[in-house]
C-alpha cells in the first residue's frame, strides 16, 4: 500500500523529528507542528541530525539529499497552519492527556478528512480521543531510535473498524516496518512486558543482587536481548519510564510501584542518555 500524500507530526522533539524521518525517506510530503518559533528551530536541527546521522552509517540510499529533503520539510507553529488535506496526522507531545486531546481535536477540524493516530506508550487512547468523531483515532506507537526500530504497535480501541487498522498496518508496511495491533489496556503489550522487567532489574539492582553489567549482559547473552534492560532504560529516559510505571501501577496494581532508586535518580537529574548518566555513564 502507498503511503498517504501528505502526513502531519504535531512535536520536532526526538520522537517526532524521527517519526518525520521514516516518512520523508519513505516518499511522503510532511509537515511538522511545533508551538513556537524557537522549538521550529529545534525541530529542524533534530531532523537534520536525524537524516545525517543515517545518511552517515549508510543507511539511506546512495545519493540522498539531507539538505533538500530537510529543506522541504514545512516546519510550522501551530495545527492550523497543517495542509486541510492531510490524510495522517501523528502526534508525538508529552505524555499528558489534555495536551494530546486539544493537539487532536484542533487537527480533526483542519484536516476532517485525516486519520489521527497518538504516539503514547502507555495512556488510554480511548481517553485521549473521548471528544473527537468516532472511530477516527488509533495509537500509533513508535520505538526510539525510530528509523532502525522495525515495530509499530498499533492500539485499537473498539470503535475503529477494521478498515482503518488495515490501512495503517498498509502504511506501515510502505515504512518498511511490521506492526502488531493490540488492545486498549493499559501499557498495550509491550510497554507493560518492557516495564515490568526494567522495573525488576532495578529493584535487582536496588537489592545488591547483581550490578548494572551483569544484569545487562545476563539478558544480552542468556536471552539474546541486544541490550540489557538496564541500558535500555537508559535509552526510553528513565523519567518517561518512572511516568509509565506510575501510570500502570494506578492502573493495573503495586506489581508497577517505582522503586525508589528510579525516583532518586530521576530527582537527581540522572535521566539516561539524553542527561550523559542513567544506570550507565553515556559520552
Amino acid at each position: 500500500m502507498e503511503l498517504p500524500a501528505h502526513v502531519g507530526v504535531v512535536g520536532g522533539g526526538t520522537m517526532g523529528a524521527s517519526i518525520a524521518h521514516v516518512f520523508l525517506t519513505a516518499g511522503a510530503t510532511v509537515t511538522v507542528v511545533e508551538s513556537d518559533d524557537d522549538r521550529v528551530a529545534a525541530a529542524r536541527r533534530a531532523l537534520e541530525q536525524s537524516l545525517q546521522g543515517a545518511a552517515d552509517r549508510g543507511k539511506l540510499p546512495e545519493g540522498t539529499d539531507v539538505d533538500g529533503l530537510v529543506g522541504a520539510t514545512s516546519i510550522v507553529t501551530g495545527v492550523e497552519h497543517l495542509p486541510p488535506d492531510t490524510r495522517l496526522v501523528v502526534e508525538a507531545v508529552p505524555e499528558r492527556v489534555d495536551l494530546k486531546q486539544q493537539i487532536l481535536g484542533a487537527a480533526a477540524q483542519r484536516c476532517p478528512d485525516a486519520v489521527l493516530a497518538t504516539n503514547t506508550s502507555s495512556l488510554s487512547v480511548g481517553a485521549i480521543g473521548r471528544d473527537l468523531p468516532s472511530g477516527r483515532l488509533l495509537g500509533m506507537h513508535f520505538f526510539n531510535p525510530v528509523p532502525a526500530q522495525r515495530l509499530v504497535e498499533l492500539i485499537r480501541p473498539p470503535e475503529v473498524p477494521d478498515e482503518l487498522v488495515e490501512r495503517v498496518r498498509g502504511w506501515v508496511e510502505a515504512l518498511g516496518k511490521t506492526a502488531i495491533v493490540v488492545d486498549d489496556a493499559p501499557g498495550f503489550a509491550t510497554s507493560r512486558l518492557g516495564v515490568a522487567v526494567g522495573l525488576e532489574a532495578i529493584r535487582m539492582l536496588e537489592e545488591g543482587v547483581a550490578s548494572v553489567e551483569d544484569i545487562d549482559t545476563g539478558m544480552k547473552l542468556g536471552y539474546r536481548w541486544p541490550v540489557g534492560p538496564l541500558e535500555l532504560t537508559d535509552i526510553v529516559g528513565l523519567d518517561v519510564r518512572l511516568a509509565i510505571a506510575e501510570h500502570l501501577a494506578q492502573e493495573l496494581g503495586e506489581r508497577f510501584t517505582p522503586p525508589q532508586l528510579l525516583r532518586d535518580k530521576v530527582a537527581r537529574g540522572e535521566l539516561g542518555r539524553k542527561s550523559g548518566q542513567g544506570f550507565h555513564h553515556w559520552e
